[in-house]
């Protein structure tokens, strides 16, 4: 055998040694099904007791969420329609911002109880993932608190400023806010769906791309089933809001080289 043959042979083991060890799991131990399941259990035990000391941290100090949510009402009075109507809606919003503190401990029970059974290369996109979609929910929560929000009410407002006066029910209001943001973050989260379809090799940048105009009609669709309201105003920004991460979740697909 020459030598360049020799240095092929071996750049080829080299290769074929590499892929093995991206592919191996690092910590390959024998668990039973009982055994998954009682750590299951103990993960969702303590993302439960962080979500309860979150709530109930938030509770405490309820009064500065609420007049921070209540802002892009521009002064709109609120009016408790039933006995015990704004404690239960300080229930809701501390649920939702409990929900949303506890969010990174939470998230810190899923992997630990996932990675052992992650191969290396499968690991090297938690790290990614986990702050991406976490950036993404959060630019989501403002996106919607500072535009969509108040072009919903906005339009709302103006729409029957001549003729009724603007007094509202403190809970339907709160509710359309919160499923309004919180529903804006989970659609900000396609870019990071669109990352591992394509790092994953499941679909191309190419595939993706010529999917446009079945794109275009399923983010009207979104827009118009996550947004509480019916205004066009509303459902045409997060429309345009998810078509954008769409088509830079296809150029960052692309820049992988998929």
């Amino acid at each position: 055998m020459t030598p360049s043959e020799v240095e092929t042979a071996s750049q080829l083991n080299s290769d074929t040694l590499d892929t093995e060890d991206i592919n191996e799991l690092p910590d390959d131990v024998e668990m039973s099904l009982f055994d998954h399941l009682e750590e299951l259990r103990q993960r969702i035990f303590y993302a439960l007791i962080a979500v309860v000391v979150c709530v109930a941290g938030c509770f405490l100090g309820v009064k500065p969420i609420v007049r921070l949510l209540e802002v892009p009402a521009q002064g709109v009075k609120f009016l408790q329609l039933a006995p015990g109507e704004y404690f239960f809606v300080s229930i809701k919003v501390a649920g939702y911002s409990g929900l949303l503190v506890a969010s990174p401990f939470i998230l810190y029970q899923i992997i630990q109880f996932v990675l052992p059974g992650l191969t290396r290369r499968e690991r090297r996109l938690v790290a990614p993932v986990v702050l991406g979609s976490s950036t993404l929910f959060f630019i989501g929560l403002a996106f919607a608190y500072i535009a969509l929000v108040p072009a919903a009410l906005n339009f709302f407002i103006s729409y029957g400023a001549d003729v009724v006066e603007q007094l509202w029910s403190i809970d339907k209001y709160f509710e359309f806010v919160l499923l309004l943001m919180f529903s804006t973050g989970l659609a900000f989260q396609i870019p990071i769906i669109q990352l591992l379809l394509g790092f994953l090799g499941i679909v191309s940048s190419q595939q993706m791309l010529s999917g446009w105009r079945f794109v275009i009609i399923g983010a009207t669709v979104l827009g118009a089933v996550l947004t509480p309201s019916t205004d066009p105003l509303t459902q045409s920004l997060l429309a345009g809001a998810v078509l954008a991460l769409y088509f830079g979740g296809i150029g960052m697909v692309k820049v992988l080289g998929k």
